[in-house]
């Protein structure tokens, strides 16, 4: 679906807070709720008192282009329309923080392992939700790119970087990967987001 659930909505939006990215690429927009969400708690939670007078590049790239509409053009400066895996190595711009949330479970193993290992190179911190259990989705809202291909689990992860902490929510697995992963986590503990 060109959604999530909203069960890991309060982590997701601190861990992007704690981050406080001034460039910011979300991978597999859909709707666009996390650009939405990171637009607003970026910019207008930032102390300025300006309202529509954006400094911070929010990007996305989106598969299936019939799920862009008015709304995510507002949100997003860039929007590119592809598979995220030929994008990325041809993007000039380096990121802060890369999301892909409900995202990485629509690619087989090899190809999720190709799109992180890209993401390393781009950005300096990723964001990652999968599902804990995926089902058996197929195709949805007439994309056949909804399909889950795969079961992610933390040892996946633990493979590709060793600078990451997991969160296990009540649906998901929230994966944050990144060079000030331990700030992170500790800036999180603080809040009580972690134990």
């Amino acid at each position: 679906m060109p959604t999530s659930h909203p069960f890991q909505i309060n982590e997701i939006v601190s861990i992007i807070r704690a981050v406080n990215p001034q460039k910011l690429l979300d991978i597999g927009i859909g709707f666009g709720k996390y650009g939405f969400l990171a637009r607003e708690y970026l910019e207008l939670w930032d102390g300025r008192n300006q309202y529509n007078k954006w400094i911070r590049t929010i990007d996305g790239i989106e598969i299936f282009e019939p799920y862009i509409t008015a709304l995510q053009y507002y949100i997003y400066d860039n929007i590119f329309i592809g598979d995220a895996i030929e994008i990325l190595p041809i993007l000039t711009k380096h990121y802060n923080l890369m999301l892909l949330v409900d995202v990485l479970e629509h690619f087989n193993k090899a190809d999720g392992i190709d799109l992180l290992q890209e993401c390393i190179v781009h950005s300096d911190n990723i964001l990652i939700s999968v599902p804990n259990d995926i089902g058996n989705q197929k195709d949805a809202f007439g994309n056949i790119y909804e399909t889950h291909r795969f079961q992610w689990e933390p040892n996946h992860f633990i493979e590709i970087s060793k600078d990451l902490f997991f969160i296990k929510g009540k649906k998901s697995l929230i994966i944050y990967i990144g060079k000030n992963y331990y700030l992170v986590m500790m800036n999180l503990r603080k809040v009580g987001m972690i134990v």
